[in-house]
């Protein structure tokens, strides 16, 4: 329902747009009347999407509405030419505000601002009407347009001198702990050592299509990392010709801070010719993945990623597979697949055989699986095993985010068993007995809801030493100094002008995330996992939702919390990679940390 009131508020701030000129320019009570109805109705609408959250309405309700909708109905009351002007400058405010998101500290400045922008335009309307009176030749020049193109004008000027000022973004300060002193263990043995080298290549995808690529390896998917949960794991990273450069991020896995594979804040990226090593301890069984950091809008989708299993102590029996689903370039567009397979693929499977899927979405935007053919269960999302999953009917939609995981389990039935995404007919794994069949008939299973899915308890409550509100929000802003219309905004902000969030180690810290935007932000936080409490008032009920990318659709207002117990400095953003390279980026920094490292780029 926020999805669609979003919708409607912008349809009404368009209609708005084409209005108030109008208005503003015939003067009739008509005009007026239905400035005050577009008003009228967008408090409506705003009303409405408080029942969502107040994060969703609070800058409409505060500056927005009320800019549009009291001139209004003071030009239909009193009729007249500066009641039209101040009718039509108000409505087209509002508009702005809408296209131009501030930040939240900001709101009694630009409500202020555009009083003051009100008042002026209203005296400068007497000032013109008097000047016509006395055919004064100054009179025709368009003051009015003018006045109101300040506006925006003086609040780009702003915003891009706010960007420009952060272009040497404070990463934490100055603490007593440098970001490369926070490694993993140097002196010990790793009981896993392997090396990735990174290389430009082509790689074939099962039509036969031929991508140019990069690969670790000589492959892509990299080489499938496997460690023992509790075994200390060392990489070495070698860059044979990749030119813009290389790291790795361990997605999802806890690392140490130095380890965590981000260029201009972790590390410098690897240049041709280089290498960097990586030591850690997997901590936590589950399914993971690896992926560069640099330029990882064009890199990773490219081929540069591969996943990193965790494996329990109780190894899993039955037939396990991992399964990437990522969008690969093309010339036509980008071709859709499962690893490699763009076309639908086979598998030999006996029945009655336990099958463990490990779906990763390496691709920039969410992925809808079904499986079709048997019942199945989510045992995993994001590494976290799931407390009391129950069986899912076949055909049941699961939207996985970008840079997210499901563990699917099932027992292999007599007939076919697909996993498919949906509406895709070419990208289907189907396993059957003999291996020949064709996909499981499509069914209609309803949708996978994480928020209400299996049964556990939470962890007890306890105080928030800190919390955080982000608006996710589409409008202009400046990044690197460009100004552009993105869906990347954080509370007004484009990196590197998004403040961080500050935290101490121990604290327990709860955010709100309130996408305001179009189109879906997959929210990643490095080196820690996050706890769903709500989403959009709603109490999680099921078992305990602990994700590390978790995705925010239009209109949701998802609370989380997690506790701050992984010193360093942290990405914090969204993992749609055009997103990220727009701007959508921050920064969680523990304030005894600081970093040697910078960035003269958005480190995507």
């Amino acid at each position: 329902m926020q999805a669609i009131l979003i919708l409607i508020d912008l349809t009404l701030a368009v209609l708005t747009l084409i209005a108030a000129p109008v208005a503003g320019i015939r003067r009739t009570r008509l005009w007026l009347i239905s400035l005050a109805a577009l008003a009228a109705g967008r408090l409506a609408v705003a009303c409405l999407m408080l029942t969502g959250g107040l994060l969703l309405a609070d800058s409409r309700l505060a500056v927005q509405v009320p800019l549009a909708l009291l001139p209004a109905l003071w030009a239909v009351w009193r009729p007249g030419r500066t009641a039209a002007h101040l009718s039509a400058a108000g409505a087209m405010l509002s508009v702005w505000w809408l296209l131009a998101p501030f930040a939240p500290q900001d709101t009694v400045l630009v409500l202020a601002g555009s009083v003051l922008a009100l008042a002026g335009i209203g005296g400068l309307s007497v000032a013109v009407g008097r000047w016509r009176e006395s055919r004064s030749r100054l009179s025709r020049l368009p003051w009015l347009t003018t006045a109101f193109l300040l506006v925006p004008a003086v609040t780009l000027v702003v915003a891009g001198q706010a960007n420009a000022s952060a272009t040497d973004h404070d990463h934490g300060g100055a603490g007593q702990l440098s970001v490369d002193q926070l490694v993993g263990p140097r002196n010990q043995v790793p009981d896993v050592r392997t090396t990735l080298v990174a290389a430009r290549s082509q790689v074939r995808l099962a039509s036969g299509r031929t991508v140019e690529a990069l690969t670790f390896n000589g492959s892509s998917p990299g080489p499938e990392i496997r460690v023992k949960k509790g075994r200390l794991i060392e990489v070495t990273l070698v860059n044979t010709d990749v030119a813009e450069g290389v790291t790795v991020h361990w997605h999802g896995v806890d690392v140490p801070n130095a380890e965590d594979g981000v260029p201009g804040v972790t590390q410098d990226a690897v240049p041709p010719g280089g290498r960097h090593v990586y030591r850690f301890t997997a901590t936590r069984a589950g399914t993971f993945w690896y992926h560069t950091h640099r330029d990882g809008l064009l890199n990773v989708k490219k081929g540069l990623y591969g996943a990193l299993i965790v494996e329990d102590t109780a190894p899993f029996t039955g037939t396990e597979r991992t399964v990437f689903t990522h969008a690969w370039p093309g010339s036509g567009g980008d071709v859709t697949a499962f690893d490699r397979d763009d076309r639908p693929a086979p598998a030999q499977l006996p029945a009655g055989r336990n099958v463990l899927l490990r779906m990763i979405n390496s691709s920039e935007e969410p992925q809808t699986l079904q499986v079709r053919g048997t019942p199945f269960q989510v045992a995993a999302i994001d590494g976290n095993t799931v407390e009391g999953a129950t069986p899912l009917q076949p055909g049941t939609e699961l939207l996985l985010a970008a840079g997210g995981r499901y563990d699917l389990s099932f027992t292999m039935p007599a007939g076919p068993a697909t996993v498919a995404l949906a509406g895709s007919p070419d990208v289907a794994l189907t396993f059957s007995p003999d291996g020949a069949a064709g996909p499981a008939p499509a069914a209609d299973g309803g949708q996978f809801d994480p928020l209400t899915y299996g049964s556990g308890t939470p962890p007890a409550a306890a105080p928030y030493q800190r919390t955080f509100d982000l608006r996710l929000d589409d409008g202009f802003g400046f990044s690197q100094g460009r100004l552009s219309y993105v869906s990347s905004l954080i509370n007004g902000r484009l990196y590197p002008a998004v403040p961080s969030l500050e935290v101490e180690r121990g604290d327990r810290v709860r955010v709100r995330l309130a996408s305001r935007s179009l189109i879906n932000h997959p929210f990643h936080l490095h080196g820690h996992r996050v706890r769903v409490l709500s989403r959009n008032g709603v109490p999680a009920t099921g078992s305990p939702w602990w994700t590390d990318t978790l995705n925010v659709g239009s209109g949701e207002l998802y609370e989380i919390e997690f506790i701050a117990d992984n010193p360093g400095i942290w990405m914090d953003h969204c993992h749609n990679f055009q997103h990220g390279a727009n701007g959508m980026i921050m920064h969680l920094a523990y304030r005894s940390v600081s970093t040697p490292y910078s960035s003269d780029h958005a480190p995507e």
